[in-house]
């Protein structure tokens, strides 16, 4: 089975009020279009992991992104493809978040996190992405 790398951004902020949220978005495209995601994509061969993940997200939501704090490695295997994906904590530093690649986007709390349709790779990290909401 072939292996898919990728990396993806787990982008968090506070709110005025002090309530943490994380951005995610909902693909536009192929076979699982509709079902949400964190951001990211593909690590070219001879990029850091690192180096792909603000390339990414500089080329799907315009925006530029301190890489932080690695999470964990998902591994997956979907009916096509073995996905290996490098997750890190991850925030803004400039741009808006736009839309180039996706056809929705949602800053989620530790509340309204499982209230959108996940990818199954991504799903693994929930519990994860809701323990920092908390912190």
């Amino acid at each position: 089975m072939k292996t898919i790398s990728v990396v993806a951004a787990v982008i968090i902020r506070t709110r005025q009020d002090g309530t943490k949220e994380v951005f995610a978005t909902q693909r536009g495209y192929g076979e699982y279009k509709d079902w949400w995601e964190f951001p990211g994509g593909k690590i070219e061969e001879g990029e850091s992991p690192e180096a792909a993940l603000a390339r990414e997200i500089r080329e799907e939501l315009a925006t530029e992104i301190e890489v932080g704090k690695y999470i964990d490695t998902i591994e997956y295997d979907y009916p096509n493809f073995h996905l290996s994906m490098r997750c890190y904590e991850c925030r803004v530093l400039s741009g808006k978040l736009e839309l180039l690649e996706h056809e929705n986007a949602a800053w989620l709390t530790e509340k309204t996190l499982r209230t959108v349709k996940w990818l199954a790779a991504d799903e693994i990290i929930i519990d994860t992405v809701a323990s920092f909401l908390r912190s």
